[in-house]
C-alpha cells in the first residue's frame, strides 16, 4: 500500500515516527482534560487531569536513569508547560473558553504556580527516590493509598469535603460524587507497573515524553487495555508510516467496537439487570432475561470500548493487547479468565498473584494453601477495585473460589492422565462455566446485597 505523503518541508526536517511521537503525546496531554466531566467543586475538571499529569511526571522522576539528559528534560518540560498554559489561555478567548475543559480554566499565573510546583516536587523525587530503586516503594505506597480514598466512601466525602474548603465553597454539601476523577484507575495500574519494572531492574530507559504518551495515552485511558512500558515503547520507537492497510484495520476496529459499545450494549442497557428491574421481576423466566440481557450487555459494552482503543492506536501505529477473546465460549472458568479483561488478569497475575505465591512457596506452604490464598485473594482485589462495597468483595469471592475449584479439578484430571473431552463435553463446559459466570453478575450489577440474594431466589424460583 502506497504510504501517505507528508509536506516535503516537514519531511526534510523530521520522520514521520517522530511527527506521529510528538503528536501523540499533544494529543494525550490534552485527552485527558477533554474527556474529564464536569464536576461540583469549581475547577476540578481542570486540576484533577493535571494532578494525573503530575503523578506521572513523578513515577517518571522516581524510575529514570540518574544520567538522563538535561537538554532532552528541558525540552519535554517546556512541552509540557506549553500545553497547559496553552489550556489556561483558552479562558481568555471567549469562544475556546470551554474547548478543553468543560468550565473556565485557571489564570496563567495561577498555573504557572503549578508548574513551578510540580517541576520542585519532581525535582525532589529525582534526587531521593531515582538512584535508589528500592525507594520506589515509598511511592506506590502514596499511590495505593489514593485508590484507597479514591473508592472507599468516607474517604473520598472527606476528599471532596477538602476541596471544596480549597475551592471556597461549602463543605457540609461534600459528597463522595463530587470527585469523579476520570481514568485514574487505569492511570494507577501504569504507573504501579513501572515502579515494579523499575524496581525489578527491567523498565526500559523512557524520556519524559515517552513517559508521558505511554502513562495517559488517550486512547486507552477510559477503559484499557492495560499495557506494559516495555511493550509500549518498542511501538513508539519503530519505524513507523502512515499506511492505508493500518489505517483501514483501525477503522473496522473502531466501527466494531462502536457497534458493539453504542448499539448493542446500549439496546441491551432497556431490559438488562438493575436495581429498578430487580425489584420489580417475579418469575424465574423474565430473571434470566434480565441476567441474561446484563451479561451480554457488560460484555459488549467494555469489549466496544476495547475495540475502540485498539483501533485508534492501530492508526498510529501503536498495537494495544487484545483484551477480550470469545470469553463466553470458553469450557472452563480458567480460560474464561484467560480471554475477559485479558490486560487487567494478566497485571494481576504478574504483579500480585505470582510474587504472593512464590512468598507462601518458600515458607513451605502446601500447594492448595497456596492456590487458594493467591487465587481468591487476587479476585477480592480485582472486585474491590471496583469499589469498596460488599457487592464487589462477593463477586470477587465468588470467581476466587470458582477459579480454585476448577484448578483442584484440572490437577485431579492430569494426575489421572484423562483424556481431552470430546466436543459435546467442552460445550457443556462452556455452557456451565457461563452460568457460573453470569450468576456472579448479579453482584456486580446490584449494589445491594440483599437485593441480590433475593435476585439469586427468584433465578432459581424460591
Amino acid at each position: 500500500m502506497a504510504d501517505v505523503a507528508l509536506a516535503p518541508s516537514l519531511a526534510g526536517r523530521y520522520t514521520q515516527a517522530q511527527l506521529r511521537n510528538a503528536g501523540l503525546f499533544v494529543l494525550s496531554v490534552l485527552g485527558i482534560y477533554v474527556l474529564q466531566p464536569a464536576m461540583p467543586i469549581r475547577q476540578m475538571d481542570f486540576w484533577l487531569p493535571t494532578a494525573a499529569l503530575l503523578l506521572a511526571v513523578v513515577v517518571w522522576a522516581a524510575t529514570a536513569a540518574a544520567d538522563r539528559s538535561a537538554r532532552a528534560l528541558i525540552a519535554d518540560g517546556s512541552g509540557i508547560a506549553v500545553v497547559l498554559l496553552g489550556i489556561a489561555g483558552t479562558r481568555y478567548i471567549e469562544p475556546l473558553s470551554t474547548l478543553f475543559t468543560r468550565t473556565l480554566a485557571p489564570d496563567v499565573l495561577t498555573v504557572l504556580l503549578a508548574l513551578a510546583f510540580g517541576g520542585a516536587v519532581a525535582l525532589l523525587i529525582a534526587r531521593l527516590i531515582g538512584p535508589r530503586p528500592g525507594w520506589t516503594w515509598g511511592v506506590l505506597a502514596a499511590l495505593v493509598a489514593l485508590l484507597v480514598a479514591l473508592k472507599v466512601e468516607p474517604l473520598t466525602q472527606a476528599l471532596a469535603g477538602a476541596l471544596r474548603a480549597w475551592q471556597g465553597q461549602s463543605v457540609a454539601a461534600a459528597s463522595a460524587l463530587d470527585v469523579r476523577w476520570l481514568g485514574f484507575s487505569y492511570l494507577f495500574f501504569r504507573l504501579v507497573a513501572a515502579l515494579r519494572e523499575r524496581a525489578a531492574g527491567r523498565l526500559p530507559r523512557m524520556s519524559l515524553r515517552e513517559f508521558i504518551t505511554y502513562a495517559l495515552f488517550a486512547p486507552a485511558w477510559i477503559a484499557g487495555p492495560i499495557d506494559r512500558p516495555e511493550r509500549f515503547l518498542r511501538d513508539l520507537r519503530a519505524d513507523f508510516c502512515f499506511n492505508l492497510a493500518d489505517s483501514m484495520e483501525g477503522g473496522r476496529r473502531v466501527a466494531v467496537g462502536a457497534f458493539k459499545k453504542f448499539v448493542l450494549a446500549d439496546l441491551l442497557a432497556l431490559f438488562a439487570l438493575n436495581e429498578v428491574n430487580a425489584l420489580q421481576v417475579r418469575g424465574a423466566a423474565w430473571a434470566w432475561l434480565l441476567l441474561y440481557a446484563y451479561a451480554l450487555r457488560i460484555y459488549f459494552d467494555f469489549g466496544g470500548y476495547s475495540d475502540i482503543a485498539i483501533g485508534i492506536a492501530r492508526v498510529f501505529g501503536i498495537r494495544l493487547p487484545e483484551n477480550f477473546s470469545r470469553p463466553y465460549l470458553k469450557p472452563n472458568l480458567t480460560q474464561f479468565w484467560n480471554s475477559w479483561h485479558i490486560s487487567l488478569a494478566q497485571w494481576f497475575r504478574a504483579y500480585y498473584f505470582n510474587p504472593l505465591t512464590r512468598a507462601l512457596r518458600t515458607r513451605g506452604w502446601p500447594a492448595p494453601a497456596i492456590i487458594l490464598t493467591g487465587q481468591l485473594t487476587t479476585m477480592l482485589l480485582i472486585g474491590l477495585w471496583h469499589g469498596v462495597t460488599w457487592n464487589f468483595a462477593i463477586w470477587g469471592a465468588w470467581h476466587g473460589l470458582g477459579l480454585f475449584i476448577h484448578n483442584r479439578w484440572a490437577d485431579f484430571a492430569r494426575a489421572r492422565a484423562m483424556p481431552e473431552p470430546p466436543a459435546l463435553q467442552r460445550a457443556l463446559g462452556a455452557a456451565l462455566t457461563f452460568h457460573f459466570v453470569a450468576l456472579g453478575w448479579v453482584w456486580f450489577a446490584l449494589p445491594d446485597p440483599a437485593l441480590a440474594w433475593r435476585m439469586v431466589a427468584t433465578l432459581f424460583g424460591l
